[in-house]
């Protein structure tokens, strides 16, 4: 049987319903271990898993079985679905997201721009504000 080469990696990011602060600490923290225990399941694994109050960033390596459009759904759906048991009120992404391909050789660079979200955010907004 012939074996299967895939080197098939992407940088997905999305936000909450009108950018809405709605990804507490304990919020995220529940919404990524669930991401990753679905996306295991589709045969895909999560490299890298991150994001702020309001979107996510999530590094993965596509299995060859999956879509994106199918893996995106499922992983927004059930973490979705999981917040929206808690006492923290409604919960809802924005419907769309955005989808990069990472080159091997990037999968360094990429997991570390995603693992220091809070830097990245933090100096973005001061930059901001000296802007003014």
């Amino acid at each position: 049987m012939p074996s299967v080469h895939n080197e098939v990696y992407l940088h997905l990011v999305w936000a909450t319903w009108d950018r809405l602060p709605l990804l507490s600490p304990m919020r995220r923290e529940r919404a990524f271990e669930e991401m990753v225990r679905k996306a295991g399941a589709r045969r895909c694994s999560i490299v890298a898993i991150n994001g702020m109050e309001d979107h996510v960033h999530i590094l993965l390596h596509l299995a060859t079985t999956s879509s994106i459009a199918d893996l995106v759904h499922d992983l927004k759906g059930a973490s979705s679905w999981l917040l929206n048991q808690d006492s923290e009120g409604e919960f809802r992404w924005q419907g769309g997201y955005g989808v990069f391909p990472v080159a091997p050789q990037a999968l360094e660079r990429v997991t570390d721009y995603i693992q220091k979200q809070e830097e990245h955010h933090r100096e973005h907004t001061l930059n901001r504000l000296l802007e003014l």
